[in-house]
């Protein structure tokens, strides 16, 4: 095994003060890289800016891994650790590889025996299930939901039952723009004992997370419209 390693660098899924969600020791491991496996170059560069990191960019080599990216590309991304440099993994958001394309780099890294590092981070997922109340036990991240509505509306009432019959939380997100379509179609779809949490802009000041009954939710008036929001059942 080589000594360098893949780091897997967290990102802030939120403007404001790195040092409130990031350990200074993520920080200084970012010193020792200076390869850096993204998802789109321009934020990355603001990241480490942000972060302080002192190499110039001119002698930084970034690869790209996004939804464009294909198997046959990614197969070098990796070559700095077999020559004995660190590579920095990152996410656009939050932790790595969690509903973000660099599992495929994780998974060839150990095909190749290399050593991978994860670095703690922030997760909208995990805070939100952390701060909704609900069983942290038993959970499932479904990412985005169908986008037809019969399917949709299949799709909910299969979460609905699984909740109950595993007492398994159920997670799942949506396009900002369709927050309140969402919050709408769930108010119209689940029983009314049914609890729904909607975490909204997590670490941001306008951060906003509330757990109640769908009777209760009827009864609220919430605006999520092009706000970064986390929907669990349970």
């Amino acid at each position: 095994m080589t000594k360098a390693s893949l780091f897997l660098f967290p990102t802030p899924i939120s403007e404001g003060d790195i040092n409130f969600v990031l350990p200074s020791k993520n920080i200084e491991l970012l010193e020792d890289c200076k390869y850096f496996i993204v998802e789109e170059l321009r934020s990355a560069r603001r990241f480490l800016k942000k972060a302080g990191y002192k190499r110039s960019f001119e002698e930084v080599e970034f690869f790209i891994l996004n939804e464009h990216t294909n198997d046959i590309d990614i197969e070098n991304y990796l070559y700095p650790i077999e020559k004995g440099y660190n590579v920095g993994l990152m996410s656009e958001a939050g932790l790595p590889c969690v509903a973000d394309p660099g599992g495929k780099i994780v998974a060839l890294a150990h095909k190749k025996n290399i050593k991978v590092v994860p670095l703690v981070g922030p997760s909208s997922l995990m805070m939100a299930l952390m701060a909704s109340g609900f069983s942290g036990q038993s959970f499932c991240f479904w990412g985005y939901l169908p986008i037809d509505k019969i399917k949709r509306q299949k799709k909910v009432k299969e979460l609905e039952q699984k909740s109950r019959r595993d007492n398994q939380t159920q997670i799942f997100i949506e396009a900002p723009y369709r927050n309140n379509q969402m919050l709408q179609f769930l108010m119209e779809t689940l029983e009314n004992n049914t609890s729904l949490c909607v975490a909204c802009d997590i670490s941001m000041q306008s951060e906003q997370i509330i757990s109640a009954t769908i009777k209760e939710w009827k009864n609220r008036k919430e605006d999520f419209n092009k706000r970064n929001c986390v929907f669990l059942i349970y």
